[in-house]
């Protein structure tokens, strides 16, 4: 049950914030940066989807992953242990199949990438490019946590590694994500495709002038 009564509490005006087990840790802790950085990359769905635009199925599995995102963020917020009083959601490896899964389906409708793309077209499938880049965000901030903390348990509060799968959730929904704003171009013919050079027309080389005799 979560009852939250009051949102300043002035405790974090040390520069310090409390992780899930509510050991203390610096707001320049990696995980805080990860934890932070997919709550970002939440909101940036949510106005995906308040854009409007995009086909039902399409917000079922965004607000499945919305939810799923929140849980991501609280299994980075809260350490490995040996032991819990009170074991915590973890992201498992079901949850990385179901994205996989997600993205083979809806890639059926797609065509094969002969280009690169633009973000942009659709305003929901702008929001799910922008999305994307700050999923790949948060994946860069989980492995930086996993590289500071490890992936293992720890015995006492505050010192256990960070769940490895959080950080393989989130690579495969920068691809979801990725191959849903295409979708959301589908209305408009399609993606909106890289011009080398920004389109511009080569202009045809001056040929010298002939040397006089």
């Amino acid at each position: 049950m979560v009852n939250l009564t009051k949102i300043y509490t002035r405790t974090g005006d040390d520069g310090t914030t409390s992780l899930g087990d509510f050991s203390r840790t610096s707001k320049n802790d990696d995980r805080l940066h990860a934890y932070a950085d997919t709550n970002e990359a939440n909101a940036a769905i949510g106005i995906a989807i308040a854009a409007g635009g995009l086909e039902d199925e399409v917000k079922a599995t965004l607000l499945r992953v919305q939810n799923e995102m929140f849980d991501v963020g609280a299994d980075l917020s809260t350490p490995l242990q040996e032991t819990y009083e009170y074991p915590p959601l973890r992201v498992d490896q079901p949850w990385i199949d179901d994205l996989e899964r997600d993205c083979d389906h809806y890639l059926e409708r797609l065509e094969k990438l002969r280009s690169f793309i633009l973000p942009g077209g659709t305003p929901g499938s702008a929001h799910l490019h922008l999305a994307t880049t700050i999923v790949r965000r948060a994946e860069r901030a989980a492995w930086a946590a996993i590289e500071t903390h490890g992936d293992q348990p720890g015995a006492e509060r505050g010192v256990g590694g960070v769940n490895v799968l959080t950080a393989k959730y989130l690579n495969r929904l920068s691809d979801l994500l990725f191959i849903l704003a295409r979708i959301a171009n589908l209305p408009i013919g399609g993606d909106v495709l890289w011009q080398p050079g920004g389109g511009r027309v080569a202009k045809p080389e001056k040929k010298g002038r002939a040397a006089a005799n």
